[in-house]
């Protein structure tokens, strides 16, 4: 279990997964650059964070913006949506009848990626929101602005024992203060701090190598 002082952003979940270089640039070094990108996700997130806009239709009940957060995780964050079913298996919901099941959603603006970094977050939300409501949530959905479709994800064994792994190698880089080394891939170029990160110099020969390269040339 964690103390609250020691919580780290839920959201770094997907940026830890997607490179722990710009999770440690973000998180522990403070550094941000705004691009395209970034501009229209944060456009497409405010409409799913208006925590004025709660709705109920018959048997469903949507909520916005729910703050979250896990002891055991030592993590705090933003649901984007959640919504609640009325089931005879769901928990008891502060001024509404009957018993309801959570169901999370995470908004995201482009499409489905190839790597389950989005997926880890969303089990992330899960975990929280199992921890406060003390019930069992088995999946949840990823909706995609660019194709305007919901991707169901079944939060396994597997997928919670991997946020659970990184939520802890989170908390050890950000207590050593440490910034993981440049390793260039192919997300590089669309990221938005790739001028502070500057990922070629990853690519760069070591002097060694220059030397002996040189050598051969002559």
């Amino acid at each position: 279990m964690y103390q609250e002082d020691d919580y780290l952003m839920l959201s770094g979940l997907q940026h830890f997964a997607y490179c722990r270089r710009q999770w440690a640039l973000i998180h522990i070094e403070q550094q941000w650059a705004e691009n395209e990108r970034t501009t229209d996700g944060h456009l497409f997130h405010a409409v799913a964070h208006d925590k004025d806009r709660i709705e109920k239709r018959g048997d469903l009940l949507i909520t916005r913006g729910l703050n979250i957060k896990s002891a055991k995780l030592g993590m705090s964050g933003i649901c984007d949506v959640v919504e609640f079913h009325k089931s005879e298996h769901g928990v008891p919901l502060f001024s509404y009848e009957g018993l309801w099941e959570p169901y999370p959603i995470e908004y995201k603006k482009g499409l489905p990626k190839t790597n389950d970094a989005d997926e880890l977050q969303l089990c992330g939300q899960a975990i929280c929101l199992e921890e406060m409501l003390m019930c069992h949530i088995p999946c949840g959905s990823l909706f995609y602005g660019e194709n305007r479709r919901r991707k169901s994800v079944e939060f396994t064994d597997a997928l919670r024992a991997r946020v659970y792994d990184i939520a802890e190698e989170m908390h050890d880089l950000w207590k050593k203060g440490y910034t993981p080394k440049v390793k260039a891939h192919k997300g590089c170029n669309a990221c938005s701090l790739k001028e502070i990160c500057v990922p070629k110099l990853g690519r760069a020969k070591s002097v060694t190598a220059y030397i002996k390269d040189s050598l051969l040339e002559e």
